[in-house]
């Protein structure tokens, strides 16, 4: 098989995952709609219920600090009260770091990409300085955020040609991964947020409940059951 159909090919498979994308995209973009849309329904619906709870809430955490510092006021008032010599804190768990080789493999990644996209380089082209501008946007994301392993797939798709826009001759020389997977690794990750976004309670209670708005009153229950308790607890404070 000829170079020029091997890479006709991977275009038109690289098109199909596009696609792929942007219906997924096109999917969670229409479910997280639909959520903050029924999530907003019931601020309109709770919104005095929901801010005398945070009230109370308050209220009730201030009195039972109120209340702790009164009880130690009365030890240190004891014969045989002796003054703590300090907490002991506990050792926090250190943010995991890649080793600086790794560290280092990154910021090469991600400065040899930059040089080569950069929305200025393509300031002739309004379309393509679009396209640099949002391709740089996701390089810098991945970059801060992501994992080693999601930098070398963008540098590929980068490289291969896959992203629309005209790289220089230079570019052509970058040494890249024999097989672009970026795309195939932006459809994973998008199909987990599409999971999650569908496991969201609300979502669940938009889709699953016969009528929707019954849980409205399931909340109106609960958030009167709370004032009443808190209102309980902090009578002598109010």
């Amino acid at each position: 098989m000829s170079r020029k159909k091997c890479a006709s090919i991977e275009e038109v498979d690289q098109q199909k995952l596009r696609e792929q994308i942007q219906n997924l995209q096109a999917e969670l973009a229409a479910i997280e709609k639909e959520t903050q849309n029924f999530e907003a329904l019931l601020q309109t619906q709770l919104s005095d219920l929901i801010v005398e709870e945070q009230e109370l809430f308050i209220l009730y955490k201030k009195i039972k600090k109120a209340k702790k510092a009164k009880r130690l006021a009365q030890k240190k008032r004891g014969k045989n009260y002796k003054e703590p010599k300090g907490l002991q804190m506990l050792p926090q768990q250190e943010k995991k770091l890649l080793p600086p080789e790794q560290q280092q493999e990154k910021k090469r990644l991600y400065r040899e990409a930059i040089l080569h996209i950069h929305p200025d380089k393509f300031s002739t082209n309004e379309k393509e300085t679009d396209l640099a501008t949002e391709l740089t946007s996701r390089l810098i994301e991945i970059y801060q955020t992501g994992s080693l392993e999601t930098l070398r797939a963008y540098h590929t798709h980068i490289f291969k040609g896959n992203t629309g826009i005209k790289l220089t001759a230079v570019a052509a020389t970058i040494k890249t991964f024999p097989k672009d997977n970026y795309l195939q690794q932006e459809i994973e990750r998008i199909t987990k947020a599409i999971q999650l976004a569908k496991a969201h309670q609300l979502y669940q209670v938009v889709t699953e409940y016969e009528d929707p708005l019954s849980f409205v009153q399931e909340l109106k229950d609960y958030y009167e059951d709370r004032i009443l308790k808190l209102k309980k607890r902090t009578r002598k404070g109010l």
